[in-house]
């Protein structure tokens, strides 16, 4: 056993007493946060159905929002939140602006350098187009206009996808487009100055039910791995009592609710994992 997993289990262990999961957590909060009573967290509100703003009402929605409503709640505290580009989620952990990163953040080697991720749901880049594309097949994506959110991961994975499929068997190299959110990539897709994009599978199911008969999906994902709630290295204590919240609900099936109620129950995981990513 792992000393995650080792640490867990012991926590979880201390804090079922009673059945108070929630309350024992709360105490292991880092002081700072705990006489506050919030937790300051900055979003990035562009990534239905992860996080995104109620186009009727303006409210903040989501399946990243209420995970972490429910994680709050757990552990006595409310949430203020504050909504940055994507660019400004890292520097504003680093800061200290935000206490952790629960906002569609996919855990990835590169970031573990500063950052530890307790992983919660499944990922991966997917290709998708609109309905009336000629395009079947990923192959067939070979040398056309590719859009991304530059700011992500996946313009490398798309470049290491189009090696391996396009440049390796002789054809022409995807043309990598880059946007800024994936509201301007769809929107590029929309206006024909991409003929195809890459999103988190997890976001499509959404697009495609919110826009019946605009989008298709092309192919399987082109890499598989795990949104991850981020914190910083010397951020121990909290990481600690978050994961333990978080098992929490895993356990008494808060966090299958708010999975079926966004329909992504297939991306799922069985427990919290730390830096589980194979990226």
């Amino acid at each position: 056993m792992s000393r995650f997993r080792l640490a867990l289990v012991t926590l979880l262990a201390a804090t079922a007493i009673g059945g108070a999961i929630g309350r024992a957590s709360a105490a292991e909060l880092p002081d700072a946060i705990r006489k506050a009573g919030t937790f300051n967290l900055a979003i990035n509100s562009t990534y239905a159905p992860m996080e995104f703003h109620d186009p009727a009402t303006n409210e903040l929605k989501g399946l990243d929002i209420d995970l972490a409503q429910a994680i709050a709640r757990r552990l006595g505290v409310t949430i203020t939140w504050t909504d940055v580009p994507f660019e400004q989620l890292v520097p504003a952990l680093t800061t200290g602006r935000t206490d952790f990163i629960l906002s569609g953040f996919s855990d990835r080697a590169s970031r573990r350098e500063t950052m530890d991720f307790v992983d919660y749901l499944g990922t991966g880049p997917q290709f998708f187009v609109l309905d009336a594309s000629a395009v079947r097949a990923p192959q067939e994506l070979c040398g056309l206009k590719v859009g991304t959110v530059r700011s992500t991961s996946f313009p490398a994975e798309v470049e290491k996808w189009s090696k391996a499929q396009c440049q390796a068997a002789g054809r022409p190299a995807v043309q990598y487009v880059a946007g800024e959110n994936s509201i301007d990539v769809r929107n590029q897709l929309k206006q024909g100055r991409i003929e195809a994009a890459v999103q988190g599978s997890e976001t499509l199911p959404y697009a495609q039910s919110n826009e019946p008969g605009r989008y298709r999906i092309v192919g399987a994902p082109i890499g598989q791995g795990y949104q991850g709630i981020a914190f910083r290295k010397d951020a121990g204590p909290l990481r600690a009592a978050v994961t333990a919240a978080l098992a929490g609900l895993i356990a008494d099936g808060t966090y299958a609710e708010i999975l079926a109620k966004w329909g992504l129950s297939a991306n799922a995981v069985a427990e919290p994992m730390l830096n589980a990513s194979p990226q």
